[in-house]
């Protein structure tokens, strides 16, 4: 699921830097220096293809809702096209929810009553593997799957 170039992936980086040095801000932590250290931690990152029982536009709203009920909706780059919709949220995962997950999911016009949804999430990994890109995947995906066929 990149778009233009991976660029999907760089921006995944970025919000998660950005997320995990707030954190640490509030905390009390230095920001700059936890936005550092996390762009070089490994990502974990889970992506599940899902079919879903509903037209295009209706995908698109059960999406939105359920992923706006997981997280904060961020905003993106133009959409890569007119039967393409793509949502995106951060999310909290892993140990009390406390680390920060790039949940983007790709919604593609499918036949007569169906669509495709692509959901990814990712985040960062420190010493303890919480997985919580995977988990946060799973968990959505099963929100999700009262409407796939």
């Amino acid at each position: 699921m990149t778009e233009n170039g991976g660029r999907v992936d760089e921006r995944e980086d970025e919000l998660l830097a950005d997320e995990l040095a707030a954190l640490a801000a509030v905390a009390g932590g230095w920001g700059g220096l936890t936005r550092f250290v996390a762009r070089l931690l490994r990502k974990n990152v889970h992506e599940i293809d899902l079919v879903v029982a509903l037209p295009f536009e209706d995908t698109v709203e059960r999406v939105a809702h359920v992923l706006g009920r997981a997280g904060r909706r961020v905003r993106l780059a133009p959409e890569p096209g007119p039967e393409q919709r793509t949502i995106r949220v951060v999310a909290g995962g892993g140990v009390g929810g406390m680390n920060p997950v790039v949940v983007t999911a790709l919604v593609t016009k499918g036949e007569a009553a169906t669509s495709g949804v692509r959901l990814r999430a990712a985040a960062k990994e420190g010493l303890i593997r919480q997985r919580a890109g995977e988990q946060t995947a799973t968990r959505l995906a099963a929100l999700l799957d009262s409407w796939t066929v």
